[in-house]
């Protein structure tokens, strides 16, 4: 008896060939462009040979807490300066990229500039940093992520949180929840650019609070916190030591980029 329509499938190669269709449509009305430079590239998402080779990316040695770079290995655990001193209130910390003048001007066309095409690829970055080279399975071994959130005034100016779209495609790829609101921010505050470290903890004393919806999401589970750049560490101190007192078990933390300075 011969087949029937309804009971022949297409072949898998004609399916596949079906469905990049309208992405190729797509490239050819809109060409992809480098992220950083706007160059036509292979790719949505990718970077051209010039500006990836200007990109540092980080991995180890590290230092095991705050995930600063060393030079050279200094074992397994291995702390910084500042974290042997005073260990942070989050139990780890990893970054991505350098946050320098090569990447500034990613971050700040996505940040600022409607550059959210980025977000896929930056994730993609993301559990990289946070996988299992970065001294333990951040992306892995975390239950649920929370991005850093954004006062109302200015997601209302700026119509997305940063945060949460790297925080969003970084749950679909490692498979793990993120809870968009289960932070809040209480108050807005003034840009910390030029404060020194004891500033900014004072600019962010009681900024930030778990909502009640959010707190069983939370509750006696590892958090990852997402954000786009780690400066001095006191917003994600901040946002931990929130989360924590809410009955989060742990909380480690996961950038885009960071700052990098000498050890102390």
């Amino acid at each position: 008896m011969a087949p029937t329509l309804s009971s022949v499938s297409p072949s898998p190669g004609l399916g596949a060939v079906l469905r990049r269709l309208p992405r190729r449509a797509l490239d050819a009305l809109l060409p992809p462009q480098c992220l950083g430079c706007g160059a036509l590239v292979d790719a949505p998402g990718a970077l051209c040979a010039e500006c990836w080779d200007r990109v540092i990316f980080l991995g180890p040695p590290q230092c095991a807490a705050c995930g600063l770079p060393f030079e050279y290995s200094l074992g397994e655990g291995a702390l910084c300066g500042a974290c042997s001193r005073r260990r942070p209130v989050f139990e780890r910390a990893r970054a991505a990229i350098v946050y320098d003048d090569a990447s500034r001007r990613l971050i700040l066309a996505f940040k600022h500039g409607d550059r959210t095409d980025a977000a896929p690829a930056f994730a993609r970055w993301l559990a990289r940093a946070g996988g299992d080279l970065a001294g333990g399975d951040l992306v892995g071994e975390a239950e649920c992520i929370v991005p850093v959130p954004l006062h109302w005034s200015r997601l209302f100016a700026r119509r997305y949180n940063q945060a949460a779209l790297l925080a969003g495609h970084l749950g679909r790829l490692g498979g793990v929840p993120m809870v968009p609101d289960a932070l809040v921010r209480r108050r807005r505050t003034p840009p910390q650019g030029r404060m020194g470290m004891a500033a900014r903890r004072r600019n962010l004393a009681g900024a930030f609070a778990v909502r009640p919806s959010g707190q069983a999401a939370i509750e006696g589970r590892r958090v990852l916190l997402i954000d786009d750049v780690l400066t001095t560490g006191a917003t994600a101190a901040a946002c931990a030591r929130t989360l924590l007192r809410a009955g989060a078990r742990a909380v480690d933390v996961l950038t885009l980029a960071r700052v990098v300075r000498p050890a102390l």
